[in-house]
């Protein structure tokens, strides 16, 4: 390993929760960073296609893909779409997936902000799955427009059903002001679910919430969402994690079991976090799905979602799940069993300065995390 951060970084001494009241001493885990690239050009995600050990594919937000092989960060990128590419804050190239059969279908799927501001969910070719350097050629499957350059969402990732899932924002501004949280006509403020091959155009599942809806978007799975910048979904149970990205005042993580049949109305602008919108307790909660976690901007201000962890290096941390926040720069866990939230536990590795922007994971389960300061770091167990 190299330039690793050791645990003296950590908070150990309390938690405060979102209310304000101390939840108890932490007994961490022995947990450092290891330092495995610098100097990368906004580093934003972190995947593997399946099966891979060798290879780590790091999203970089101003266009394009890179590899890091056997450690080393590849000089060639995999993808470079940049002239295709709006760069601007919350834009850029902002994730990526490979299909489970990867192996065989060797296509995989990119989502970004053009120069139009339209969100595209593009489609592209490799020539073997151990090819280090896409082939040309872009399928356009989806383009969404914007209102404006933020809240642009940002996850795409395969569930353990075989079909795509992707997250877009309410289309940005402050309270969402078109309402479109909570429209269903629309695909802003949603996570969409989608039947994707090698060729051809997306197909609508038959299982989605709305698919033969008269007016509803065919492609919605749920709603009520304002920046799910990303979720992800825990390899082991399937349930899907959801990082919704607050507007002034709360925070929020959102569970949807793997037992979900869809349709789920996660609350904004009805609800930010646990609270009313606007804050007080007259807003009209019948039908929505509360946050399991959430917490006030006295203690940050953009959460970052990130995964439960499912490697086999650190034994101890499976089924841990965790988030961050962009602008405290803490890093914080918890455990979600029996429709609560424990062990609730939280890190400083990083300085202010370095923004922490998103988690990964590798084909076998470890974490990642990258910073907008240019480095791509690994979590790994603290070694004496």
């Amino acid at each position: 390993m190299t330039n690793v951060r050791l645990i003296s970084t950590l908070t150990v001494a309390w938690v405060v929760a979102a209310c304000g009241k101390d939840v108890g001493p932490v007994v961490p885990p022995a947990l450092a960073l290891d330092t495995l690239a610098t100097g990368m050009s906004s580093p934003l995600y972190v995947t593997a296609p399946p099966g891979d050990r060798t290879r780590l594919f790091i999203v970089e937000r101003t266009g394009t893909i890179r590899i890091i092989k056997n450690g080393v960060l590849e000089a060639t990128p995999f993808l470079d779409i940049t002239a295709r590419v709006s760069a601007g804050a919350e834009q850029g190239i902002l994730g990526m997936a490979f299909p489970p059969d990867y192996a065989t279908s060797r296509y995989f799927l990119v989502y970004y902000v053009n120069p139009s501001i339209e969100t595209v969910l593009s489609r592209f070719h490799v020539g073997s799955a151990t090819a280090d350097t896409a082939l040309s050629g872009e399928d356009t499957l989806l383009t969404i427009p914007q209102l404006t350059g933020n809240h642009n969402g940002g996850m795409v990732a395969y569930g353990q059903d075989g079909y795509v899932y992707v997250s877009v924002g309410d289309g940005g501004c402050c309270g969402d002001p078109d309402g479109h949280g909570q429209d269903r006509t629309e695909l802003l403020g949603s996570i969409l679910r989608l039947g994707i091959g090698p060729t051809g155009p997306y197909q609508i599942p038959a299982t989605n919430p709305w698919a033969g809806h008269a007016t509803y978007r065919h492609e919605l799975w749920n709603y009520g969402l304002r920046n799910p910048f990303r979720f992800s979904f825990d390899r082991q149970t399937g349930d899907m994690y959801i990082g919704d990205v607050g507007d002034n005042t709360r925070e929020e993580i959102d569970v949807v079991p793997r037992t979900s049949v869809g349709g789920e109305n996660l609350g904004w602008r009805i609800m930010e976090g646990r609270e009313c919108f606007g804050g007080g307790t007259a807003c009209n909660m019948n039908g929505l799905i509360l946050p399991v976690w959430d917490y006030s901007h006295s203690q940050g201000c953009s959460v970052i979602g990130g995964f439960a962890y499912r490697g086999a290096a650190i034994p101890a941390l499976r089924g841990t799940y965790f988030y961050l926040d962009f602008c405290a720069a803490w890093v914080e866990t918890f455990r979600w069993s029996g429709g609560a939230v424990h062990e609730r536990r939280r890190y400083t590795w990083f300085d202010s300065n370095e923004f922490p922007n998103s988690f990964g994971e590798d084909g076998e389960g470890e974490l990642y995390i990258t910073s907008e300061s240019g480095s791509v770091f690994k979590i790994v167990p603290q070694t004496p």
